[in-house]
């Protein structure tokens, strides 16, 4: 049966004072697939491990279910939490042949030889390894192995199933085909799960809701859909995926009726940003970042009203359903993954015209790339931008 997951005012600290978690929140409902996502060192990994009761938090809760497994005074060890792992290095015996490998997880349901032999089988044969079950671990591909691991953490049909950046030591092609057998098979399974990771390709592509941590705290909680298209930081933007980044500045004049505010770079009105994240609606003058995704920006012709900014092609790449084009703005930076049907040659000069739904502008301030993240940052609002004629 899945279980829910209840994570309250959770925080870790290690001797020496290092904060690897800061009061971190969230809720997940039974049967979701949820995945943390962040770089090395925001706190994923340590969330997992005190969830699998492998860490003890130094202050707030965990519940799996009703039952509260990790607070100050409280710490469930990890074999009494009713879950099971996926791990980053498939964590297999070595002198245990597959099907051992996999009947092993059994063990602590007591169930008769024969039960547990057709149940391991079964599942062997569910993810492909039904003709492998006599091979030890090292006569085994990557993709074969992570698939021994995923059948042993699915056999034991617990609620709850942790992955710990499962995919990381396979190459692209094995990633991909291994991601679509880790989705189907534990959704098939009726499981809870939290799968943690770098890649938000990978992250989007699985989850039911991203988790994303920065320095220890979670900064936005939602579904792909939310945190691609309205970031709760510039964290956030940036490290889901961003084509450049474009300076800019509040025009002169105060808002519209409406509360917007325009923006200008190079002394044109660039954008008009609806919700702008800025420090109110912002002064006039004041200086601002403009975040641009890669589906916020398309070729275009340079023609007088067609387009919002001008460059230079500096690199082009065939990516089979079209190309994708670096393009250097004077005094501004690169633009990189500008998608095109047809091929910009390099030292051509292009228009660009930005597509709202995907451009987010924030003040200057939040901008730095060491932005401490602000305690109330997923609960602020989007920083959406409509653009109007240049």
């Amino acid at each position: 049966m899945a279980e829910s997951i209840g994570i309250e005012q959770v925080s870790k600290e290690y001797p020496g004072g290092s904060l690897a978690l800061r009061e971190v929140s969230l809720r997940v409902e039974p049967g979701s697939f949820v995945v943390l996502l962040g770089p090395s060192g925001s706190g994923k990994t340590t969330l997992l491990r005190c969830l699998a009761g492998i860490e003890r938090v130094t202050s707030g809760t965990i519940t799996i279910g009703a039952t509260t497994v990790a607070g100050e005074k409280v710490h469930v060890p990890p074999d009494r939490r009713n879950l099971s792992m996926v791990f980053q290095d498939y964590a297999l015996w070595p002198h245990l042949r597959v099907r051992e490998n996999v009947a092993f997880a059994l063990r602590r349901n007591k169930l008769a030889k024969t039960d547990a032999r057709d149940r391991t089988q079964a599942m062997l044969v569910r993810v492909g390894l039904g003709a492998l079950v006599e091979r030890y671990p090292n006569e085994l591909s990557g993709g074969e192995q992570q698939r021994v691991a995923l059948a042993r953490a699915l056999v034991a049909d617990t609620g709850l199933i942790l992955c710990d950046e499962p995919l990381s030591n396979l190459d692209a092609d094995l990633r991909e085909r291994m991601r679509v057998e880790i989705s189907s098979l534990v959704r098939e399974a009726g499981a809870t799960a939290i799968y943690i990771t770098h890649d938000q390709a990978e992250a989007f592509a699985l989850a039911d809701q991203v988790g994303v941590l920065q320095a220890g705290r979670l900064i936005q909680f939602g579904s792909p859909e939310q945190v691609y298209t309205e970031p709760a930081s510039p964290f956030v933007a940036r490290f889901t995926g961003l084509s450049g980044e474009l300076p800019v500045r509040v025009r002169p004049g105060g808002p519209d009726p409406d509360g917007t505010v325009a923006l200008e770079a190079d002394g044109s009105v660039l954008l008009r940003p609806s919700r702008a994240r800025m420090s109110g609606t912002g002064p006039s003058g004041a200086e601002a970042i403009l975040l641009i995704r890669p589906t916020g920006v398309q070729i275009c012709g340079t023609d007088a009203g067609e387009h919002h900014l001008a460059g230079v092609v500096a690199d082009v790449a065939f990516r089979g359903r079209g190309y994708e084009h670096a393009i250097d703005i004077a005094g501004h930076g690169r633009l990189t993954g500008v998608f095109a049907p047809v091929r910009s040659e390099r030292g051509t000069t292009v228009g660009l015209r930005l597509d709202p739904a995907g451009c987010h502008v924030f003040a200057a301030e939040q901008a730095g790339p060491d932005a401490e993240p602000a305690a109330d940052l997923a609960a602020a609002g989007p920083g959406t931008a409509a653009a109007v004629p240049a």
